[in-house]
Order: structure tokens, then C-alpha cells, then sequence
């Protein structure tokens, strides 16, 4: 496994010093974002596209560095039912796609996105129970007439463009937010549907993400080491679900946490084991979302964390087998 991190965390720097930084840490992988909900302040696909050189200077410098580039990551809602918005995060997605396909990336990360209830909203939808009846009516038609449509079309364009990983990652508010829902997409829309898992989302939904690893196993494209916490002083009142800003962490019945702050090492270990034992052997990508602390300290402290835990050499042979 290789140590890599989403350049988030380093959007106020140029590209140049963002990879000295990320060098300078140890690490081996940058995963870039591309647009969508992401900014694009170290890769604008569209202009990437349309300039050579730029695109070669790009692959350039992160080889000298001995870095790879682990994803291009377009977190996107390509079925908003705003077609403003639809449309702009759809041309993100494609010009991300075919960026990957040009420069030789094999993994593309987005979301599945969520729509509306019906053609006549306005905004998402985020359906989580089945009655009164209109929700699961609602449901139906957002599977039937929106994601399933529109991920067969892009799972289409990707194939044509030399994409063959589309990694979408599981989170709430978003039509996709654990192991069953991704499974449905996939069985429906084809292989190059798999996931970006990121353990961060699911512990606080109440999912074991070693377990659902294991459910997942077939279709693990990229991962991101996040932690997260619930707080069981206010989960035990107002339970998971929960509105409040980010910033109003004290108020809040989970947040955000670099790795290590939400679960111990016991957890790490477990989840890095599984990934072994499922065969994936690719990056381990840092995302950096923990409010408490700086984007460098977190960073810092997430790197010697799973440093510790993390399995980086193939398997030994077994003589006692």
C-alpha cells in the first residue's frame, strides 16, 4: 500500500509548492480535484484539455517528485434537479474523465448525486424511509428515470475515453450513501461503477466499515483514510442525523476527525488488515476535514499515525502452510 493525500488541504498553495509539501511529508500520492463541489485550484481539466504543454507540465511534475497520481476526484451531483447546476458538475465530470483518460489515471472519484423527488423540484431529495407513500414513490422514480439513465450514459463515456474505475464514494445526502445502494447502482449500470471508501461517512451512520469492506470487496477502487466521531451525549437524545454547522462542533452529534482522534489504532489495524485481506493494494488517501485542528498538523498526524498501521510490503511466504 502507498501513502497519498487530497490536495484540499493545500489549495492555498501553487501547484509546485503543494507537491514540495507533499514530498517533504513522506508521502507517495496526491489525489487531485477537478471540479464539481471541488475546487480547481491545482487542476482545471477543461484548460488542461485544450493546452499540451500544460497538461504535460502537470504529468511532469509530479513524476519528478516520484509521486503518482493516485485519482482525479470530481465530487459532483450530475442529476441535480437544477439544470444549471446538472449541467455544470456533468461538464466537470466528462472533462474530468477525459483528463484521467488523456494523462493515463485509471480512477476517477465523483458521487452519484441525488435528485429531486420528481421533475417538478426544484432541489435534491435525500429519501431515507419508505412511508408515507410518496417517499418511496419518490424513490422509484429518482432510481428509475434518473440515476440509473444517466450513470448508464456516463459509465458509456468513461469506457469510450479510457476510464475504466468510476470510484463513487458513499455519503449521506447523496442518493448513495452505504454498501447496498452502491451494489444496486453497480449491478445495474455495470462494473466500472465500484467505490471511493471512505470510513469517515459510515461510522457515524452506525455501519462497520470493516464489515461492509468485506461486502464491498470486489469493487474497492480508491480509499480515503478519514475518521470521524459521534458524540454519545447528544446521539443518545437527538440521534445521528444533524444539521448544525460543522463549525458548532460542541453542539453536534458527530464530526469530522483526523485518523486516530475518532477511532484508536485497534480500528486501523483491522481496517488496514481487511484491505489486505481483500487485495487491495493500492493508496491510502488522507482527506483532511477535522475542524479542531490545522490542515498541516492533522495532515502530520495522520501520516505517523497510519504509518504504524499501515501494511506496505507485499506478503511473506508462509512456510508453516
Amino acid at each position: 500500500m502507498k501513502l497519498g493525500v487530497f490536495n484540499t488541504v493545500l489549495l492555498d498553495k501553487e501547484l509546485d509548492e503543494a507537491l514540495d509539501i507533499i514530498k517533504e511529508w513522506g508521502l507517495e500520492a496526491v489525489e487531485f480535484g477537478c471540479g464539481g463541489l471541488i475546487p480547481k485550484n491545482h487542476v482545471n481539466p477543461a484548460e488542461l484539455l485544450s493546452d499540451d504543454k500544460k497538461r504535460k507540465y502537470l504529468v511532469d511534475a509530479v513524476e519528478k517528485r516520484d509521486l503518482i497520481i493516485s485519482a482525479l476526484s470530481c465530487h459532483a451531483n450530475i442529476v441535480h434537479p437544477d439544470k444549471k447546476i446538472s449541467d455544470m458538475h456533468s461538464k466537470d465530470l466528462r472533462d474530468t474523465i477525459r483528463l484521467a483518460g488523456k494523462i493515463g489515471v485509471e480512477r476517477v472519484i465523483t458521487f452519484a448525486g441525488c435528485p429531486g423527488g420528481s421533475e417538478k423540484d426544484a432541489t435534491p431529495n435525500w429519501i431515507t424511509c419508505p412511508w408515507p407513500d410518496y417517499f418511496s414513490e419518490a424513490s422509484k422514480w429518482q432510481w428509475e428515470e434518473k440515476l440509473i439513465p444517466t450513470w448508464k450514459e456516463e459509465v458509456g463515456f468513461a469506457k469510450k475515453n479510457g476510464v475504466n474505475m468510476i470510484a463513487l464514494e458513499m455519503h449521506p445526502g447523496d442518493a448513495i450513501f452505504n454498501p447496498e445502494k452502491l451494489l444496486r447502482l453497480r449491478d445495474a449500470c455495470g462494473e466500472i461503477i465500484g467505490c471511493n471508501f471512505d470510513p469517515s461517512h459510515l461510522f457515524w451512520q452506525g455501519i462497520d466499515p470493516t464489515t461492509a469492506l468485506r461486502v464491498l470487496k470486489d469493487c474497492i477502487f480508491h480509499v480515503h483514510t478519514k475518521d470521524s466521531r459521534a458524540e454519545p451525549v447528544i446521539t443518545r437524545v437527538n440521534g445521528v442525523l444533524d444539521t448544525k454547522p460543522y463549525v458548532d462542533e460542541i453542539n453536534r452529534s458527530w464530526i469530522f476527525r483526523t485518523v486516530g482522534y475518532g477511532h484508536d489504532a485497534g480500528f486501523w489495524v483491522d481496517f488496514v488488515s481487511t484491505l489486505r485481506l481483500i487485495d487491495y493494494d493500492f493508496v491510502l488517501s488522507i482527506e483532511h476535514e477535522d475542524s479542531l485542528m490545522s490542515g498541516e498538523e492533522g495532515i502530520r498526524k495522520a501520516i505517523s499515525f497510519l504509518k504504524d498501521v499501515m501494511i506496505e510490503e507485499p506478503r511473506g511466504a508462509m512456510w508453516w502452510d
